[in-house]
């Protein structure tokens, strides 16, 4: 009986090498390719050349390099666009507790704005170019005269652009502590700075008036509590408490040998003022005075 032929063992390969080895029998034959059969799978990518110059890997690791770039400008652009821009940095503004008494006016700071007369405390009168017109206004009589002026709103519109709601309200205005307030310079015949006057100001509506007098707490800390000599004086012809309470007091304090603190806080129904309109019976509004008024001199 003749036998059929037997499979060869190992299957040649085109284009050299060692072959493969049959593995198993019948239909499910399959192929293991030896180590040693062709070049190393890392060859491939190594040596396989492309149209146009260059190799696989070569070009392969170049567009994968180019992606990595691709994706991290994408990532710097997108957390720039959600990243909030940076604050501006907040301007200086000067206030009143920088003027420094005993300074000629030709060096007195040029920050302030809306420079003119002033009227005791009260609102401006006669523009003024600068410090040098003190002259123009009338003397008190003291003999200073009295030099008003505003501190500049560049803080606001600082604190505006940059959404900042506590800082709009707190240099909103001509304030100190947080207060309204009317401020000036007193200025002796010499030209020379010997005082300036803080008083609370009726016409801001941006906080509630009822408590201005309360500016005296602040004022009189300022200074430390202790050594005030102080007046409580009785309410006056016509004078009534605001809802049972009233303040009727003037102290002064010395600060040193030259200078001197003084202090008035008033807060009452003046003459004419009620809470109720005798005619109507309504309610009013603002039929009170609530101020502080505050002074520092030095002598000459």
């Amino acid at each position: 009986m003749t036998r059929p032929p037997r499979s060869p063992r190992y299957l040649p390969l085109q284009g050299g090498g060692r072959p493969a080895k049959r593995v198993g029998r019948g239909s499910r034959h399959k192929l293991r390719i030896c180590g040693e059969a062709g070049p190393s799978p890392g060859a491939f990518g190594a040596t396989l050349p492309l149209f146009g110059g260059g190799t696989l890997h070569r070009r392969a690791k170049q567009q994968n390099q180019n992606a990595i770039a691709f994706a991290a400008l994408i990532l710097t652009l997108l957390a720039g666009f959600g990243a909030p821009a940076p604050a501006q940095e907040r301007p200086p503004r000067l206030e009143v507790w920088d003027l420094r008494l005993g300074t000629r006016v030709e060096q007195l700071p040029d920050e302030f704005v809306d420079l003119a007369c002033g009227t005791n405390g009260g609102p401006p009168s006669a523009p003024l170019n600068g410090w040098s017109d003190f002259g123009r206004c009338r003397p008190e009589p003291s003999g200073l005269r009295e030099v008003y002026f505003r501190y500049d709103d560049e803080l606001e519109y600082w604190a505006k652009a940059n959404n900042l709601a506590d800082q709009m309200e707190q240099y909103a205005g001509t304030k100190t502590y947080g207060y309204p307030v009317v401020v000036s310079g007193l200025i002796d015949a010499q030209g020379v700075l010997r005082g300036f006057r803080i008083v609370s100001d009726p016409r801001d509506t941006s906080q509630n008036r009822d408590d201005a007098y309360l500016l005296r707490n602040f004022l009189n800390a300022r200074f430390g509590r202790d050594n005030w000599q102080c007046q409580d004086l009785a309410l006056g012809d016509a004078e009534t408490a605001v809802d049972g309470v009233f303040v009727k007091q003037d102290c002064r304090k010395e600060i040193d040998d030259k200078t001197t603190a003084a202090l008035a806080t008033r807060y009452l129904r003046k003459a004419g003022q009620s809470r109720f309109d005798p005619r109507t019976g309504r309610e009013t509004a603002g039929q009170f005075e609530s101020t502080a008024r505050f002074e520092l001199v030095q002598r000459q």
